[in-house]
């Protein structure tokens, strides 16, 4: 059995979590509604029509929450600023009572031993900035630089491991493209300006930090999954990279200063020459301290022609009957073994951590424990995947777990349970499941 010493003294253990998915308080202390509060105010959005507020309730139990990340054993807490915490308005006036917010939380931190590591952007775009247009408007990118450089300037003397953006395929597709997310957009018309918004986003966010931060470690994060051809014949390969085009070279490519990839895909060609694209190839280039990466699955898939655009289709775990989670995703380490094997191929990508890994299974509370044994067999899995990495010399510097408790889960609401801490949302109440005390044990060692 492995444990955290094999990995190397300086490995960085960590655990995940983003504001609007545990913080609550959506509309107190100064703090401006975000996307995510319009969106799931709208009946059907969310699975059992669950609301945001009050999610974890973190913003008051901030204290009891970091000292449970020490309690289990973990160095390091990556958690996200609320844009609309800080500028109510998406930009102009500074709500003082949400800086002091993250500076007591900074504090705790630090004041814990724990290094804190703050994404920038997870997904709560201000809905005043969603009202002009979003990520889809040209007049996104000053206001995302202005936000940056608050951060940097309020917190950088404290904090030096910062991501720009959270997966950012993730939000642009799912948010803009297929309307599931907030806030709910549809079509390649807002897909395609908010892909280019975002890429410009990730290289000017990085820019600025390193002007603003001595000694700053400047990270993103990317969704990543191994794409697989369900079969060989030419149209399944053929979709396969459509797939992996998007999913996983979209958004790294540009950092590297090869612009958007295409495929040989008409689609991408063609948003390309609209866009201009290749005159802001300069602006798109950043050299990232390291990058993050986040899996969770694997995606086998066939062609379709009638799936419209991508013309791609996917071939679900249970329907292959390999092993999945409660939210059907396949658990594959080789998977993951091999993703991660595919971006560390990038020339100047330096460092990789794994920003997110985890499971979600449907947990009970009985008799005050909660016993979690495929999640535990799961980490076991993704962790031995994540050691013969770093021997065979790809360059993986840590790893944080998806999540510290159980939290709001996006349009999921509360249903998908990935914490390893239960949540009774009713009380707030956390209590530490065996997944838990599994880590615990394994950081000691």
């Amino acid at each position: 059995m492995i444990n955290a010493s094999d990995f190397g003294q300086d490995f960085l253990w960590g655990v995940a979590t983003a504001a609007a998915q545990i913080e609550g308080t959506a509309t107190q202390y100064g703090k401006g509604p975000s996307i995510w509060d319009t969106f799931t105010a709208k009946n059907g959005k969310i699975k059992k029509n669950h609301k945001l507020d009050p999610a974890c309730d973190f913003y008051h139990r901030y204290t009891e929450d970091v000292a449970l990340v020490k309690l289990l054993g973990f160095k390091v807490f990556r958690f996200s600023i609320a844009w609309s915490r800080i500028l109510p308005a998406g930009r102009g006036e500074i709500n003082q009572e949400g800086v002091r917010f993250y500076h007591n939380l900074i504090d705790e931190c630090l004041s814990n031993g724990i290094t804190p590591y703050i994404t920038l952007y997870h997904w709560d775009l201000p809905q005043a900035l969603e009202d002009e247009g979003g990520w889809t408007s040209f007049s996104i990118n000053a206001a995302f630089n202005a936000f940056v450089s608050i951060c940097a300037l309020e917190y950088g003397d404290k904090v030096k491991n910062w991501i720009v953006l959270n997966e950012p395929f993730g939000y642009t597709s799912l948010g803009y493209m297929l309307g599931v997310h907030a806030p709910g957009k549809t079509g390649l018309s807002n897909f395609f300006p908010a892909v280019l918004h975002t890429a410009l986003a990730q290289a000017e966010g990085g820019k600025i930090l390193r002007a603003e931060i001595s000694k700053a470690n400047i990270g993103t994060t990317y969704s990543c999954s191994e794409i697989i051809p369900n079969t060989q014949s030419d149209n399944d390969i053929l979709a396969a990279k459509r797939v992996d085009c998007l999913m996983n070279r979209l958004f790294i490519e540009p950092t590297q200063g090869m612009g958007f990839p295409t495929a040989g895909w008409d689609l991408l060609e063609k948003f390309q020459i609209e866009y201009g694209t290749w005159r802001l190839q300069e602006r798109m280039k950043f050299d990232f301290d390291f990058i993050g990466l986040q899996n969770y699955f694997p995606l086998v898939v066939k062609y379709n022609a009638f799936i419209p655009v991508i013309q791609a289709w996917e071939v679900k775990a249970k329907s292959r009957k390999k092993p999945h989670t409660a939210m059907g995703w396949e658990i594959n380490a080789d998977s993951f073994y091999n993703i991660v094997k595919q971006f560390a191929a990038y020339p100047n990508v330096k460092n990789i951590i794994i920003t997110e890994n985890g499971a979600a299974y449907h947990d009970k509370l009985a008799n005050g424990r909660v016993e979690d044994p495929e999640r535990i067999e799961y980490f076991k899995l993704y962790l031995e995947a994540l050691l013969k990495l770093k021997n065979e010399g790809v360059n993986v510097t840590g790893y944080m777990a998806w999540t510290l408790m159980d939290n709001f889960e996006w349009a999921e609401g509360f249903t998908a349970r990935f914490g390893l801490i239960y949540n009774d949302f009713k009380t707030q109440q956390r209590t530490i499941k065996d997944s838990g005390y599994w880590w615990q044990e394994f950081l000691k060692k």
